[in-house]
């Protein structure tokens, strides 16, 4: 019998200690000159080092934007993996928003990658693109089950280009909708492994509720999205909410004590609004 502890149970525990909220990791370009830091491998070490001291061990989640560390190159990604590292073992669960999405062995190398036991860039969880198909991301969710990691496959994302594709209809249900009911029927083998991605700052219209898993909320802040909307928005979800912000949060440092009480004060409006 397996001795590994699923995603589902790891993340309920992380937010029953310190709320759901899910604090973004985004170093881009302005946000580092704003800290007073280099655009460079060293100013993003140093961001990502006052992101562990702010976060570790009192948010839930917090979720690093791949991209922005990519594009200082093997630096930056030698920084990254040394951030998901960091959070290992301190209560505080990592998603890594990487949005893959392939077919064959292409998806097995993503599934290496970040979700394979003892993957170089594992995170508790990472997001996933399934508009190649949702079973084409049958690798990465094996992968993910057999390392007791998770993965949040968009859905209904914020963005107006989206709506073209998630909302398009097919078999009479909309495609985003497929891609929640993919996820409810992975979930039903394997309970709270697959969320979803759905933006907060939209009314979504999907049927939430036979997703059996987490659903990942991103608009939180300065985005537009208010406590009072999140908790409208996702009031018949069974499962966790995890409400997305980033610059929100850290416009408030470079001080990592501001930046965890900024996180803190959100957690607690969102309390607030739940209630």
């Amino acid at each position: 019998m397996s001795t590994v502890v699923g995603f589902g149970e790891r993340l309920a525990a992380a937010v029953a200690a310190h709320g759901p909220l899910c604090a973004g990791i985004d170093p881009h370009p302005p946000l580092l000159a704003e800290w007073g830091l280099t655009d460079d491998a060293d100013g993003l070490a140093r961001f990502a080092d006052a992101c562990v001291e702010a976060f570790a061990g009192h948010v839930a989640v917090v979720k690093p934007q791949s991209a922005f560390f990519e594009r200082h190159g093997w630096r930056g990604v030698q920084v990254l993996e040394g951030l998901l590292a960091a959070f290992t073992g301190t209560g505080t669960l990592t998603l890594l928003d990487v949005k893959r999405g392939d077919i064959g062995s292409t998806m097995d190398g993503y599934a290496d990658a970040y979700l394979a036991v003892g993957a170089p860039l594992g995170a508790d969880a990472v997001t996933l693109s399934p508009y190649l198909g949702f079973d084409s991301l049958a690798p990465a969710l094996d992968a993910a089950d057999d390392a007791g990691r998770g993965v949040f496959v968009l859905a209904r994302t914020s963005n107006p280009e989206g709506a073209d594709v998630q909302l398009a209809t097919f078999g009479g249900r909309s495609v985003a909708q497929a891609m929640v009911d993919g996820a409810a029927a992975r979930n039903a083998t394997v309970p709270g492994g697959v969320g979803v991605v759905v933006g907060a700052t939209i009314d979504h219209g999907l049927d939430l509720t036979a997703l059996d898993g987490p659903v990942l909320a991103p608009g939180l802040g300065a985005q537009g999205a208010g406590p009072a909307d999140v908790a409208a928005r996702f009031a018949g979800v069974r499962g966790t909410v995890l409400p997305a912000a980033s610059r929100s949060v850290l416009t408030a440092g470079p001080a990592p004590a501001a930046v965890r009480a900024a996180a803190q004060g959100l957690r607690d409006e969102l309390a607030v609004a739940r209630a």
